[in-house]
């Protein structure tokens, strides 16, 4: 009997053992989906940022340039309210 009982014990140590390194391998198969998960929002991040930087830019020449447009703006405004000049001849 007491055989049994140490067959049965080391049974269910195997198949804890076994249980436990499923677990494991599963989990080395996560960490490489994880990394190339994280390698993907890396780069979609560097992108977005890159997006900013360019939309960041357009915005200040947008801003420059509607601030020359004001500035003529006025320059045309004040040149026709000007009176006319009488052509010669």
């Amino acid at each position: 009997m007491s055989l049994i009982k140490n067959n049965v014990a080391m049974v269910r140590a195997l198949g804890v053992a076994v249980v436990v390194a499923a677990g494991l391998a599963g989990c080395a198969t996560y960490d490489k989906e994880f990394a190339t998960i994280n390698s993907r929002l890396d780069q979609l991040d560097s992108r977005v940022q890159n997006a900013a930087q360019s939309a960041e830019s357009a915005n200040q020449s947008a801003q420059q340039a509607n601030r020359r447009l004001d500035q003529i703006e006025s320059r045309v405004q004040q040149l026709e309210a000007a009176p006319r000049r009488q052509p010669r001849g």
